[in-house]
């Protein structure tokens, strides 16, 4: 079985290494972390260095690719810009929880994480290094640029489109047919009826612009 590494050693990266454990298609060498010394364990899995050994790794064929599991969408971009800077080319690989449900047509990007008891129904499109996190749900037809994520609970009807680096927040809901921006955050219970634009914060029932926002702003 190939062998995959998980750039980022944390409580997000738990869940990601659950993922691929259950899915069965790779086996995980350890994690990369540049924070964290190499020689110790994080959920029983071996601390093999910082970023530049990647390049060493798949080139001597130790591994086949790996994921990036950091949870904040700007944080995350970043690092897989160092390491295509590092390693150009390198593979990231999707994992895909077993009970996630996904329809005909989906198309999903390279480093996405789809996790438990999510549901992706037919031709939505998934971009590179997006999260949909537990139970969290897109209908038919659906667009998530690349760097955005759903936290878990999030439901959004058919032919929603979520911009690049957005974050969905825990249990908001989006009604068929509406487009949030670019780096913008929709707050946790949110109901999201009309669209909303780029470089914002908005929430509430019904969901409303509250301030602008920052690209690189944290949420997490």
């Amino acid at each position: 079985m190939n062998k995959v590494v998980i750039i980022g050693a944390s409580e997000h990266g738990k869940v990601v290494a659950d993922v691929i454990e259950r899915e069965g298609k790779y086996a995980l060498l350890g994690w990369i972390d540049s924070y964290k010394p190499a020689g110790g364990a994080f959920f029983n899995y071996p601390m093999l260095g910082a970023e530049d050994l990647l390049l060493d790794l798949w080139q001597r064929k130790e591994i086949a690719g790996g994921i990036i599991a950091i949870g904040d969408n700007w944080t995350r971009g970043r690092m897989a810009e160092k390491i295509c800077a590092i390693a150009p080319g390198f593979p990231f690989i999707i994992a895909v929880h077993p009970s996630a449900q996904i329809g005909r047509g989906v198309t999903i990007g390279q480093g996405a994480v789809l996790m438990a008891g999510t549901v992706v129904n037919s031709d939505s499109h998934i971009g590179a290094h997006c999260i949909l996190n537990t139970k969290s749900s897109l209908d038919h037809d659906c667009v998530m640029d690349d760097f955005s994520s759903l936290a878990p609970g999030v439901t959004a009807g058919g032919v929603v489109r979520i911009g690049a680096y957005s974050a969905i927040s825990l249990g908001a809901n989006i009604i068929h047919g509406r487009s949030i921006g670019a780096h913008t955050v929709i707050g946790a219970g949110a109901l999201v009826r009309v669209d909303i634009p780029d470089h914002c914060v908005a929430y509430g029932v019904p969901a409303r612009v509250a301030r602008q926002r920052a690209e690189g702003e944290r949420y997490l």
